[in-house]
């Protein structure tokens, strides 16, 4: 990972710390770097459980509330994620939801990922290799 690269999922994690998770007790904290700037996002749910929302919508949406169109890079820290024997968060822990990775294809396809969990930087074609696309 780049400086750059520690430094968003450093403000991910403190994203984390704003979440309104009472019922699953999992606090997800996003970083959207854009080219005009970084916007955070938490995870917010809800008793009825589809009305919630993932922390990476929440910071691609406050990206787009504000004109950004370029994303280039996100970060998630899913600070509850539980450890392994080996002290390590697994990987699959941290990464996005299937409904995250649809937003990433529209409003994010050149965007890299980056977690928690994992020094890996994944490319949106890593994560959902063929998206649903409306428009050609």
């Amino acid at each position: 990972m780049t400086p750059e690269q520690e430094q968003l999922l450093t403000l991910a994690k403190k994203a984390a710390s704003k979440a309104y998770a009472p019922y699953s007790k999992f606090n997800v904290g996003a970083a959207v770097l854009t080219e005009d700037g970084i916007f955070l996002g938490a995870n917010i749910e809800n008793a009825c459980t589809n009305l919630g929302i993932c922390a990476e919508r929440v910071a691609i949406a406050n990206a787009r509330m504000t004109g950004s169109k370029k994303i280039i890079g996100i970060a998630v820290n899913c600070s509850d994620a539980p450890k392994n024997e080996n002290g390590d968060i697994e990987q699959n822990r941290t990464m996005p939801c299937g409904g995250c990775r649809q937003w990433m294809a529209e409003l994010a396809p050149d965007a890299w990922l980056i977690t928690n969990a994992s020094d890996t930087v994944f490319t949106l074609s890593s994560l959902l290799p063929t998206p649903f696309i409306l428009n050609t």
